[in-house]
């Protein structure tokens, strides 16, 4: 079993992924500003309060906790936010991944999994997206994160820096047993916010845009359990411990692995408010607003190459389940 340095890992996604890998039998060491994420969550494993711009700070948690391998989820990540502030993106997503990946080369780790983004791909030319649709992202957040990809293609190239990249759709509920959950400060995430106005703490859920060309107007997305996803990661980190691209299995030309991790069904936000509405019990005011910058109609995903190669199959991603489960964690009152 490996200690796994994990990069944002009190935040949402990563502190699912570090109770799957204390699970697994891993160690996860969580290193983390704390700026976004929530002391609380860091429940599984030891604690590196760090930016990963310092790279001293990061220096001294690799020669302290001796890492076999790096999971990667710090990021900003609001599309509308990114748009706003490129400079901002740029600086924290790129060159902070720029910095932990150097520091696993220069540490001698030599297996890497990025959490990147169904943004890169952009608007959909299909019904559903897969790993072979062109990547063109319409937001500098899908930007900066399509050039960390890059970067880390050319690391994996250059160095053998063995890396598994999982563009994920719309992470979605909370861990079952509610130990921990989905919380932003400011909360921009569709579900929480729509369980926000069930539970009166908001006066109504804006829904941006109602003229898509979609079925009720509304953008589609496909949502993607937390938990599935915190078990594809472990999986993406057996498959490199394994030396799993040694013979270019699920990888293309020696480049990294990468994987779409998503349902394969697509809900709109009209779809996701219904479903608040029948868990919760509470009739959920809306209200209408423009469309967002950067918001792409449909985004849905194809993932037969992550069950192909990992094994991997999503088992709590009906929105039903991703919405109680996130309820249930509502009712708990979080991390506040």
């Amino acid at each position: 079993m490996a200690v796994v340095l994990v990069a944002g890992g009190a935040g949402y996604v990563g502190s699912h992924a570090c109770k799957a890998l204390a699970a697994a039998g891993h160690e996860p060491v969580v290193f983390d500003n704390l700026s976004t994420g929530w002391r609380r969550a860091v429940r599984y494993g030891p604690l590196v309060e760090g930016d990963l711009l310092d790279q001293a700070a990061l220096d001294r948690a690799f020669a302290t906790h001796h890492p076999q391998a790096v999971m990667h989820f710090a990021a900003l990540s609001e599309v509308g936010e990114s748009a706003r502030r490129p400079d901002l993106y740029w600086r924290i997503n790129a060159t902070g991944s720029l910095n932990l990946a150097a520091a696993a080369r220069a540490n001698g780790v030599g297996a890497f999994v990025f959490s990147s983004t169904c943004a890169t791909y952009g608007e959909a030319r299909g019904d559903c997206l897969t790993e072979d649709d062109p990547q063109a992202p319409i937001s500098p957040y899908g930007r900066t994160k399509l050039a960390v990809e890059q970067m880390l293609g050319d690391f994996h190239a250059a160095f053998g820096l063995r890396t598994v990249i999982f563009r994920y759709f719309n992470a979605a509920g909370a861990d079952p047993a509610r130990e921990i959950g989905e919380e932003h400060r400011p909360e921009t995430h569709l579900i929480p916010l729509v369980l926000d106005a069930a539970s009166g703490r908001r006066e109504a859920i804006t829904v941006f845009g109602t003229d898509y060309p979609t079925p009720d107007g509304t953008c589609i997305r496909d949502f993607i359990h937390v938990s599935d996803l915190a078990d594809a990661h472990v999986l993406g980190l057996d498959w490199l411990l394994r030396g799993g691209d040694a013979d270019g299995d699920g990888a293309r030309d020696g480049a990294p692995l990468a994987l779409n991790l998503g349902s394969g069904t697509g809900h709109s936000v009209r779809a996701v408010i219904e479903a608040a509405r029948a868990v919760s019990g509470a009739d959920i005011p809306v209200v209408e607003g423009p469309r967002r910058p950067g918001d792409p109609a449909r985004l849905v995903s194809g993932s037969a190459r992550a069950e192909q190669v990992l094994g991997w199959r999503p088992r709590r991603s009906t929105l039903d389940s991703m919405v109680a489960d996130a309820w249930a964690w509502h009712q708990t009152g979080g991390y506040r």
